[in-house]
């Protein structure tokens, strides 16, 4: 069983200023560490109130995909955890 997301047609991170699609990382590379810091790096940005609309639907819209990819590799990992504890006591969770 695999923890890790499928993969994802590659985007780039930009600068608040610029287009995403510019600068993001492939989204099939990333750890669930790496998402999640970019995810708390778009939040800060966006709480800022200084990123144009323009600008704040692209990265809503990264921050939407990097959710799901941090939920992605969650749900991995419970369900090896599950799967370990089923195997040591014999039930299934």
């Amino acid at each position: 069983m695999s923890t890790r997301p499928a993969k994802a047609t590659p985007t780039k991170t930009a600068p608040a200023n610029e287009a995403p699609e510019e600068q993001e990382a492939p989204e099939d590379t990333l750890t669930y560490e790496q998402a999640v810091a970019e995810l708390a790096d778009i939040v800060h940005k966006l709480e800022s109130g200084d990123v144009p609309l323009s600008s704040a639907m692209n990265l809503w819209e990264r921050g939407e995909k990097l959710a799901a990819i941090c939920t992605s590799w969650l749900d991995g990992a419970k369900a090896r955890i599950e799967a370990a504890v089923a195997s040591d006591t014999g039930e299934a969770l």
